[in-house]
């Protein structure tokens, strides 16, 4: 299996921008955000139960999942929260230890953006944290899906804090500034990761 660096952030933190920078240098990405789309597609089991368990207004005309909706009410409803948590992490989990194991390269990029709360470090050999000041992710936050600002604050009150996502983390982006100055410093980075990859591949194959 490829050496892992899972990739995680705050929302509104640029984690996408981030994995697009390694992706086109060729490291191969896993994102836990994309995987969890894919299980609740139409026509899939894990959307049926979805849309029995909250009514089928949850979904939208084309039958697709109306994931606004959704995260408005599992924000104010825990134990909604903790079913829909109970139905999709076991789901995403299988599909990205299927992703895992297809890849050869000598390190991956795995996207998962609630890492620390999930308690899944230990899954991955290295955690990079893109970190923005909390006026950064307000902005952004609103900016992109239209929020008010006490559900922005809402939405950043149930991930963890700042302080303890940088806690985790081995590497450290700050994402701040405009995204072109990401550029030099994922690239440092990047040759960092091959050096560790290659360093953990030769420690495998002398066991």
């Amino acid at each position: 299996m490829s050496y892992i660096v899972a990739l995680t952030g705050g929302i509104g933190s640029g984690k996408s921008t981030v994995s697009n920078e390694f992706s086109r240098l060729g490291v191969p990405v896993v994102d836990a955000d994309i995987i969890a789309r894919q299980v609740v597609e139409p026509g899939r089991d894990a959307l049926q139960q979805i849309a029995y368990h909250f009514g089928h207004s949850i979904l939208l005309a084309d039958g697709t999942l109306n994931r606004k909706k959704l995260r408005e009410h599992i924000f104010s409803h825990s134990a909604d929260k903790q079913w829909l948590n109970n139905l999709l992490h076991p789901l995403i989990q299988q599909e990205t230890q299927r992703q895992f194991a297809d890849l050869t390269a000598p390190y991956l990029l795995w996207v998962v953006p609630l890492l620390i709360e999930n308690n899944l470090c230990s899954r991955a050999n290295r955690v990079l944290v893109v970190d923005v000041s909390r006026e950064t992710q307000l902005s952004r936050i609103m900016t992109r899906d239209g929020s008010n600002l006490p559900l922005a604050e809402q939405i950043l009150s149930a991930q963890t804090s700042r302080a303890e996502r940088l806690s985790h983390a081995d590497d450290v982006l700050n994402n701040d500034r405009e995204p072109e100055a990401l550029i030099p410093q994922i690239a440092l980075l990047h040759q960092k990761y091959l050096t560790l990859a290659n360093q953990f591949n030769k420690q495998d194959l002398s066991i």
